[in-house]
């Protein structure tokens, strides 16, 4: 299975909060995973997925592998997140999304239809 990591931003906790459980009471469950993280480190960021991979059987090392690529191949992205999430203050983490490409076509289908 092919899986896909992006750092999409940073909120603050009380709104990442309120989406998460916005997302569970409306969407139906396409299999991605939004996570939030309190540090921009390859460590804080795996901790995560490897949680999420557990719950959803995903190949633990596929998934690993894909956050590693990701860190590996976008070391500018990174450092962006990493002085926004500073910015932003001890309240707020860093949001990332993480799932199989098919979940993530079935994600984006959903946002297409729902109209």
């Amino acid at each position: 299975m092919i899986y896909t990591f992006e750092i999409l931003g940073v909120s603050p906790v009380l709104h990442f909060f309120n989406h998460q459980q916005s997302l569970l009471q409306n969407r139906p469950k396409t299999g991605v995973e939004y996570l939030g993280s309190f540090a921009c480190t390859l460590d804080a960021v795996l901790k995560p997925v490897e949680e999420v991979s557990y719950r959803h059987g995903w190949e633990i090392d596929q998934a690993i592998n894909a956050v590693i690529q990701f860190w590996l191949n976008n070391s500018d992205t990174i450092d962006y997140w990493k002085a926004r999430l500073s910015d932003a203050g001890s309240q707020s983490l860093l949001v990332s999304r993480f799932g199989s490409m098919r979940s993530l076509q079935t994600e984006f289908e959903f946002l297409l239809t729902d109209r």
